[in-house]
């Protein structure tokens, strides 16, 4: 019998969270917040809402719950990980936080992390196994992706001849601007920069085999990071999540059409059908979507969840 993992059924999608404590500030999906832990350690409090974005707008509505999958499915990663590197990661227990009342602490159940507060790196340290998304539109333009040379005649959805580190600058608006390796040193230094590309390769690869254990490929996926007292890598953020990375099922896998996934490729798909037909030009406000699409967004992440980590996420 496959165990679960239950959680309250949200009554209806967490878009926004108020709470007494001072706000740092929002992400696209994230809220983040200043706290003092009961032994006097300032950390930070990530609380994954319920919003949805895609091509980089914030949707009309979310989808109720879906934070705490992604919640749920980066703290199974942390702990994956935690052997090969550090994380942020303090403590998923909303009774940790002191100051919130009883309404507080039930909105947050199972989509918080309290999290050490540590420099940011302010890069996104993107892994690609496969042609896919803005890599697959680079390769077709230039024949290369973030100053990689690939072999010619590649398709949609190809495996690459090995995994590749293609770093993109974060942005605080807009998608985030995908560099090149000389860019990176100049950036963060020569070897912040050869320490961030051997540690999201090796995150990949390992990922990329558990993953495949699984029966899912991991075509790509981002990773950030902070810096400890010492100065070495820490991973922070979320961590193969469907929100930030492309999970494909093994079997049926086939180059040069679109593949399925796991991730919000379904939400996309539909967007491009909006924008063919002129009903949305990719601008704020984004759209509300049709419940429809919503549940079968949900289920996606929840199947992604329940291969990866071999329990199901259920909410009652």
């Amino acid at each position: 019998m496959i165990e679960s993992h239950d959680f309250p059924r949200p009554e209806a999608p967490l878009l926004e969270s108020s709470l007494s404590l001072p706000l740092r500030g929002r992400g696209k999906v994230r809220d983040l917040y200043d706290v003092t832990l009961f032994n006097g350690e300032e950390a930070l409090l990530l609380v994954a809402t319920d919003r949805l974005s895609a091509f980089d707008v914030i949707m009309g509505n979310g989808i109720a719950g879906k934070g705490i999958v992604l919640t749920q499915l980066a703290r199974f990663w942390f702990d994956f990980f935690a052997p090969r590197l550090p994380h942020h990661l303090l403590t998923t227990d909303p009774a940790r936080i002191p100051g919130l009342s009883v309404a507080e602490r039930a909105q947050l159940e199972g989509r918080i992390m309290v999290c050490k507060r540590l420099p940011v790196v302010p890069v996104e340290c993107v892994a690609r196994g496969y042609l896919a998304g803005s890599g697959w539109t680079e390769y077709q333009r230039d024949g290369a992706v973030c100053g990689h040379r690939l072999p010619e005649g590649l398709r949609n959805g190809d495996r690459l001849p090995h995994a590749i580190f293609t770093p993109a600058h974060k942005v605080d608006a807009g998608h985030d601007e995908n560099i090149d390796f000389a860019t990176l040193e100049h950036t963060v230094g020569p070897e912040l920069a050869e320490g961030l590309a051997q540690a999201t390769l090796m995150l990949y690869e390992e990922a990329s085999r558990y993953a495949a254990s699984r029966g899912l490929i991991l075509a790509d996926t981002k990773f950030e990071f902070g810096l400890d007292e010492k100065g070495d890598l820490v991973l922070i953020d979320e961590v193969l999540t469907p929100d930030s990375s492309r999970f494909w099922p093994a079997h049926g896998w086939t180059p040069g059409q679109p593949q399925a996934s796991f991730d919000k490729q379904f939400i996309r798909d539909y967007l491009e059908g909006l924008v063919a037909e002129g009903a949305w030009d990719r601008q704020p406000p984004g759209p509300m979507l049709p419940d429809a699409v919503l549940e079968q967004t949900l289920d996606r992440y929840l199947d992604a969840y329940a291969r990866l980590t071999g329990h199901r996420l259920r909410f009652i």
